[in-house]
């Protein structure tokens, strides 16, 4: 990811409506998903700098893992002691090591997606749980997505192929931020179309622009309502995606999603 949507995501991750929602609604559908048990392993792949974090500490003890020294430090920097340097494409764990793997908009920074999806399943136990979100749909793709360094944007099919492309069993493929799409597919059309006719600084972003408390607070509630409803229905339309998988006795084989 380039510096400054590191710097960017550092200062708002705590603030920003986008941030505020998403956390809301993937802690949601954790919980719906994880039954009542023992302390779990889990591994937050691409954890950045920690956000997510808070999502994924009630359900057992973390392992973050980042490419960039930059988050690791930061990550250290905060008391995370269980974060570690590692690629995705070769992670430094035995077999079978994680009940719970994350992948909070990560993959889409992966070259080869299938390869990265691949040795999720391997770090898997028999019965683990793998949560995948990244952004939606390809047409979409504009300046955020190359500050952030994303190889692509997904639909709900083609996301859903890689996870079961590496053996994954999808149980739950949902679009969401799905309430705020009617606003946010224009918005981001017009930026594209402004992109295209007056170019500007490269390294913008839509989270350079600053957001009125009020509206921040009302976006925020909008997102976070969603919490109450992926756990219960998938929405066919939306900004972004979450899947949720797991892997089989055999490491093998797909069932429907809803």
């Amino acid at each position: 990811m380039d510096p400054t949507a590191y710097r960017q995501f550092e200062e708002l991750e705590r603030t920003h409506w986008w941030f505020r929602g998403r956390r809301a609604v993937f802690s949601a559908l954790l919980r719906a998903s994880l039954p009542p048990g023992p302390r779990r392993r889990v591994l937050d792949l691409g954890c950045g700098y920690g956000g997510m974090l808070e999502c994924l500490a009630p359900h057992g003890d973390v392992v973050g893992v980042d490419l960039t020294p930059e988050s690791l430090v930061h990550l250290r920097d905060r008391g995370f002691a269980g974060a570690v340097a590692g690629s995705a494409y070769a992670l430094p764990f035995p077999d079978a090591t994680f009940d719970l793997v994350a992948l909070f908009d990560t993959l889409e920074h992966c070259d080869d997606d299938d390869a990265v999806a691949r040795e999720c399943a391997r770090c898997l136990r028999p019965g683990g749980l793998a949560i995948v979100t990244g952004p939606a749909y390809p047409f979409l793709y504009a300046q955020n997505d190359r500050v952030a360094h994303h190889c692509r944007r997904y639909t709900r099919r083609t996301l859903r192929a890689v996870l079961e492309g590496a053996g994954l069993e999808v149980f739950r493929a949902t679009y969401v931020n799905a309430l705020l799409f009617p606003l946010i597919l224009p918005a981001v059309l017009a930026l594209k179309l402004k992109e295209r006719l007056l170019p500007g600084d490269p390294t913008s972003t839509n989270l350079s622009v600053g957001t009125p408390r009020p509206i921040n607070a009302v976006l925020a509630g909008i997102f976070r309502a969603e919490r109450w409803l992926v756990p219960r229905l998938s929405f066919p339309a939306g900004h972004s995606l979450a899947l949720l998988a797991r892997k089989g006795k055999k490491g093998s084989g797909s069932v429907s999603a809803k």
